[in-house]
């Protein structure tokens, strides 16, 4: 069995995420802490009691989902499974690129929630509400949605912002060219494109004064090699080296997430098990439609950590 470690994106959040962990595990609740430290409030209480509108902000939902992952992390590294033992590779969805990072050692918990904070926060300020949208595209290849946002930037920016699965692309822009791609979707025979309830445009050119934002902080923070290699987002290819690291993070703040890719990638270098960290199961539901041949499972409370430690002791191997 060879295994890499997910970790999940924004959309993943709940109300109530972690509490289990954090009462079940002291592990879990220092990183809580660590987190709510870092950022000089209580974000744990809003994960936990809401209210729901709180935890959707970017600039909340970003750092919490992080927490989430890490303190999972945290729990399994006091059981005596870790990152470094455990996964050949790790990888994340957008923001789950700095749980994973932080997952393998490259960035402290507290840099990555800091990190997080401004991420979110910089991205919800780069584009005006109401002036950017974002669009789910189901039943197209790549290639279509790829026309599709060519043909309606004539109207405004249009770029493909994550390709999830084979027939799930998401589309990101101004909100003029993105209707204009819905539309152009449904004529090309999309089964279904609809607008996301989203705050802003992620994974758009529209992004790039947060994606300046993010250079000028990252360029300040210290950045290890990971224990284990991080398949980009932006490359769907595995890299190690802190410089390419800080590169590729600021580069996915306006670049398509290549998830499908990504995962393609760890699949044909020798990952059979795909093991989604965090909250919620987005990933492990993706695995699966992307690669068959894949066993994905998803540990996000105490209920679970327990099945993947037999997991990982009965077959372990990389």
């Amino acid at each position: 069995m060879t295994t890499a470690f997910t970790f999940p994106g924004q959309g993943s959040q709940s109300v109530g995420m972690g509490k289990d962990l954090a009462d079940a595990f002291p592990e879990a609740r220092a990183v809580f802490d660590e987190v709510d430290d870092a950022l000089g409030e209580k974000l744990s209480r809003i994960m936990w009691d809401g209210p729901e509108d709180r935890l959707t902000l970017t600039a909340n939902a970003q750092p919490a989902l992080m927490a989430v992952s890490l303190a999972v992390v945290a729990v399994l590294r006091a059981q005596g499974r870790t990152v470094a033992g455990d996964a050949a590779f790790v990888a994340g969805h957008s923001l789950g690129e700095y749980s994973a990072l932080a997952a393998a050692g490259s960035l402290t918990v507290a840099d990555a929630a800091r990190l997080l904070r401004l991420r979110g926060q910089s991205m919800q300020e780069a584009v005006p509400v109401g002036e950017g949208a974002m669009a789910a595209v189901l039943g197209l290849s790549l290639e279509q949605a790829q026309q599709i946002a060519q043909d309606a930037s004539e109207v405004g920016i249009c770029d493909v912002a994550n390709d999830n699965a084979p027939g799930q692309v998401v589309l990101s822009g101004a909100k003029a060219a993105v209707d204009k791609a819905i539309e152009l979707a449904k004529a090309a025979g999309s089964k279904r494109a609809i607008p996301l309830p989203v705050s802003a445009p992620f994974h758009c050119r529209l992004m790039q004064p947060a994606a300046d934002r993010m250079a000028a902080a990252l360029a300040d923070t210290a950045i290890s090699a990971p224990q284990v290699p991080l398949v980009s987002n932006v490359l769907a290819d595995a890299i190690t080296d802190p410089d390419e690291v800080r590169a590729r993070l600021v580069e996915q703040v306006t670049g398509t997430v290549r998830w499908r890719e990504s995962v393609a990638w760890l699949a044909g270098n020798g990952v059979d098990t795909l093991v989604e960290l965090g909250s919620g199961k987005v990933l492990t539901g993706l695995a699966r439609r992307i690669d068959r041949s894949l066993s994905a499972l998803s540990v996000s409370g105490s209920a679970d950590v327990d099945t993947l430690v037999a997991h990982l002791t009965g077959g372990k191997g990389e």
